[in-house]
């Protein structure tokens, strides 16, 4: 084997318990000052979710009344007919894009072309749990999917969190 004392020095021990109970302060230092930081950067993050979390509680989105001219028609796909992955719009999931299914969007033309407050409205009559979503960037997004402008697209919803511009 080796030797941890090749020149038989009596203290040979007491320096190498100095060097490791320095290396262990050093780095429990080191470890101590980055966990600091790291909790740091927790807390403002979480500081800044807690007050979107109560702004949007406390904010309700509110579409304008329905005219007694409006018609709803309702358009269902034939079988054959494509539709659209609607998730890739940065706002909506699986049970958003069924909401907007149900409501006769399946496409993303047709998603560009539906107005923000008609959005709105859908979300509203679908429960309480849909009111936190802001869907007003989801046509403009629409728009650019079905041109196939990705690049655009993804420069757009790098600017959103979650289907909203950053505040």
């Amino acid at each position: 084997m080796f030797t941890l004392n090749p020149l038989n020095n009596p203290d040979a021990l007491w320096q190498h318990l100095a060097m490791v109970i320095g290396a262990v302060v050093i780095g429990y230092i080191i470890g101590f000052k980055g966990a600091r930081e790291k909790r740091k950067g927790l807390e403002k993050k979480l500081y800044k979710l807690d007050t979107e979390l109560s702004r949007c509680q406390s904010q309700k989105i509110v579409a304008p009344p329905v005219s007694k001219e409006t018609v709803v028609i309702a358009y269902t796909p034939a079988a054959n007919e494509k539709r659209d992955d609607l998730k890739i719009i940065e706002g909506i999931g699986p049970v958003i894009e069924e909401v907007l299914n149900s409501e006769g969007i399946y496409t993303l033309s047709q998603l560009s072309e539906t107005k923000p407050d008609q959005l709105i409205r859908i979300l509203q009559n679908s429960g309480n749990k849909f009111q936190i979503h802001d869907p007003r960037t989801w046509p403009q997004q629409a728009k650019l999917a079905a041109f196939q402008m990705w690049d655009e697209l993804r420069e757009l919803q790098n600017e959103l969190n979650k289907g909203r511009y950053e505040s």
